[in-house]
């Protein structure tokens, strides 16, 4: 069904509703889908994929909304939008005064819209989801949030900044933790310093999600917004190499210091042959399409490895983002290795029928051993072993484990590591005194995400480890809070 067929449909049942809606009349109301581009086209193209709402359907989707007045759903969102009040908005045609509740809690509804895995936060809660005991029936949030953000897209009103207060603070990163970090700090009248090492702002936002699901002329507008509400940005700065944090606070004089540097650093396999040329990390794979272009082959100066038969390793939403960027760079076959089944896959489901809708392969219950190469040492294949589910690990999932003598050799010319990244280590090489767990992460104050150094706080994936942009938000969130009570009392 078409956009316009979907706009058409919820017109009529629109009209048809009582003019004072009963909780039975609200869920029966039909759950509305997102319209999206056609999978056949869409390969084609960087364009964004899904389509958004129209006003009806908007309209329609609030109208299932319970209004709960315990609001279960606000206790799964990570900074704590009052969703039934914008809904109610939304509801009314009131899209300006929804907007305007969002915003007093998040600076990134366009944004936390398209990419935030509502279904495992405020959806999750959701009275009519469980009502019906399936969450992909719950009120559409994210959708609503989206539809909200974009109606008001022309917006340029800027927050309430207090009078100057002459206290300074650096934020180290630019992605969604220090974006909302920086805002906060900013409106209560501190200067706000923000560091980015490279020179393009906005973090994961701007190198790690594909241009088909979060266009970036967003993220520009976001960080845009910042500039224009005071906070200064300086790019091209590698804090922990470039300047340390000890640098910041005795010689550039920052009262106070937020480190959102997130968890760049790739991890791999550690199986033989992936040293061999045509493989790469999902970092690596991404920044080179998302950062610089390489899907506009005739203008990029940092094209891709052209693989025509690509490997993708792992389950989460960045192996279904590499996947899916190497079928519209050209690749002939596209198969997502995976060592559970489909139902443990830690992506969101709904990028991941994306990914299935685009042609792109699942191989479940396998666990790559070894990369083959061949004379010239480039990728020749993959061998694969099978598995089959054992008892819940840890993680809440049935673990893998591996059948011996099941082992596959499978041809592809290109393999690409999406199994997860690890803390950037840059600014504990320098700042020794920083205290970190075994996994690299930051060790905070929960209350106050105030690291072991004093005046010294951080957020975000370099205390959580990769997380969604939501709670990387709602940690940058907490440590402002926090830093202008510091500052207060300094």
């Amino acid at each position: 069904m078409t956009r316009e067929e979907m706009d058409r449909k919820a017109k009529e049942c629109l009209s048809s509703l009582p003019s004072s809606l009963s909780v039975k009349d609200r869920m029966a109301i039909e759950h509305q889908e997102m319209p999206s581009q056609d999978a056949k086209e869409r390969i084609h193209n960087m364009d964004e994929v899904a389509l958004g709402y129209s006003e009806d359907m908007a309209v329609l989707e609030a109208s299932r909304c319970l209004n709960c007045k315990n609001k279960p759903c606000v206790s799964g969102c990570p900074v704590s939008i009052d969703i039934p009040a914008f809904i109610s908005r939304v509801q009314e045609r009131d899209f300006k005064g929804a907007f305007e509740i969002i915003q007093k809690e998040s600076i990134l509804p366009s944004i936390c819209g398209r990419v935030c895995p509502q279904e495992s936060q405020c959806q999750k809660y959701c009275t009519v989801g469980k009502a019906l005991k399936d969450v992909d029936k719950a009120v559409a949030i994210g959708r609503l949030e989206r539809f909200v953000a974009d109606y008001n897209a022309g917006d340029d009103s800027l927050p309430e900044i207090k009078a100057e207060t002459g206290k300074r603070v650096a934020i180290v990163g630019s992605g969604p933790a220090s974006i909302a970090c920086a805002a906060d700090v900013r409106r209560e009248g501190h200067t706000v310093v923000m560091y980015e090492a490279l020179h393009k702002t906005g973090g994961v936002l701007s190198y790690g999600i594909p241009e088909f699901r979060l266009p970036k002329r967003l993220v520009d507008k976001e960080i845009q917004k910042l500039e224009r509400m005071g906070v200064d940005i300086e790019r091209n700065v590698l804090i922990g190499r470039t300047r340390t944090i000890e640098e910041l606070k005795s010689e550039d004089g920052f009262d106070a210091i937020f480190i959102g540097t997130g968890a760049g650093l790739p991890k791999f396999m550690g199986i033989p042959g992936e040293n061999l040329v045509g493989v790469l990390s999902a970092n690596e794979y991404l920044t080179r399409s998302n950062l610089m272009k390489a899907y506009d082959t005739k203008n990029s100066h940092t094209p891709e490895y052209e693989g025509r038969r690509v490997a993708v390793l792992g389950g989460g939403n960045v192996a279904m983002d590499a996947a899916r960027t190497a079928l519209r760079l050209g690749a002939e076959c596209v198969d997502i290795i995976y060592r559970r089944t489909r139902a443990e896959m830690p992506a969101r489901k709904e990028e991941v029928e994306h990914a299935v809708e685009e042609g792109c392969n699942i191989r479940m219950l396998s666990q790559p051993v070894e990369i083959l190469g061949d004379e010239s040492g480039r990728v020749r294949a993959l061998v694969i072993r099978k598995c089959e589910l054992g008892p819940v690990d840890q993680s809440g999932r049935r673990s893998p484990v591996e059948i011996e003598g099941s082992d596959e050799e499978v041809m592809y010319d290109e393999v690409i590591v999406a199994i997860g990244n690890a803390s950037n280590p840059l600014i504990k090489l320098t700042t020794p005194e920083i205290e970190v767990n075994r996994r690299g992460n930051f060790i905070v104050d929960e209350e106050t995400n105030r690291t072991s150094i004093e005046g010294v706080y951080a957020g975000g994936d370099i205390v959580l480890g990769a997380a969604t942009v939501i709670l990387a938000m709602g940690q940058g969130r907490k440590a402002a809070k926090a830093i202008n009570e510091y500052l207060k009392g300094k």
